[in-house]
């Protein structure tokens, strides 16, 4: 297995407009910057919703969970905090979901089971 990391992104226009990160690879502490400098941009550039499509992720180690925090806190204003999510997840690989469900991150960030649930679901919530 390649531990290569690579992404690319995508606008979606449902009931607001969704900016999707489709991960490839090892999001892992070599990866985290990639991550994270992609979500500086898009929210520095208007994006307020976000969704991770999860489907090619190989490997999530803990640099990576973090990573995902960061990014959920980047994208969560206070005031919405456990009211919106303004961060969801799909397509978990079963060890990818494991991990988030055993680390208690699936509390605070929905995990949705195809692209398509997800996108359906922001600006409803």
């Amino acid at each position: 297995m390649k531990s290569d990391f690579t992404m690319t992104s995508e606008q979606v226009q449902v009931d607001v407009p969704v900016t999707v990160f489709h991960v490839r690879g090892w999001l892992d502490a070599q990866s985290e910057e990639q991550l994270l400098g992609a979500a500086r941009i898009a929210h520095d550039e208007g994006a307020r919703y976000l969704l991770i499509d999860m489907s090619d992720l190989d490997t999530l180690t803990s640099a990576g969970i973090r990573a995902i925090q960061k990014v959920y806190q980047m994208y969560t204003p206070k005031e919405d905090h456990m009211k919106v999510a303004h961060l969801k997840l799909c397509n978990a690989p079963p060890q990818i979901y494991n991990v988030l469900g055993i680390t208690g991150f699936l509390q605070n960030v929905p995990m949705y089971e195809s692209m398509s649930a997800a996108l359906e679901t922001f600006g409803r919530d």
